[in-house]
């Protein structure tokens, strides 16, 4: 992938180590990768910057990642970008409520990391390197 072609992450995650850990993970796969550990900050990057996927953790500081999502169809309006939720909420009705915002892949934390690869670029049409 180059540079003119790397398609944009939005990692929205409010653990610190782990918004480091998934970045880190991403950009070694060729990503470009932005992380926000607020709701209202991640709303308003994907606003101006216009991200090709967002990664969604629920449990925020400021407000719930349902709503981030919510907020984050609505901009995007008629078009529209992949969400992938990754959360430790993994009762039914948590993923019930997820895909009814707008997610469109609800993974459960601890999460493998090549599974994430493996999602992200199925959902942006990106072949990995082995």
């Amino acid at each position: 992938m180059t540079q003119e072609t790397r398609k944009r992450i939005l990692i929205l995650e409010d653990d610190e180590d782990i918004g480091r850990s998934l970045k880190r993970h991403l950009e070694a796969q060729g990503f470009e990768v932005h992380h926000e550990t607020l709701g209202e900050k991640a709303i308003l990057y994907a606003a101006e910057h216009h991200p090709d996927l967002a990664i969604l953790d629920l449990r925020l500081p400021d407000i719930s990642g349902y709503e981030v999502c919510r907020q984050i169809r609505r901009l995007y309006r008629p078009w529209t970008i992949p969400v992938v939720m990754l959360t430790g909420m993994a009762r039914p009705i948590d993923k019930v409520r997820g895909f009814g915002s707008g997610s469109d892949v609800y993974l459960t934390k601890p999460c493998d990391l090549t599974e994430l690869s493996r999602t992200v670029a199925a959902l942006l049409d990106e072949s990995l390197a082995a």
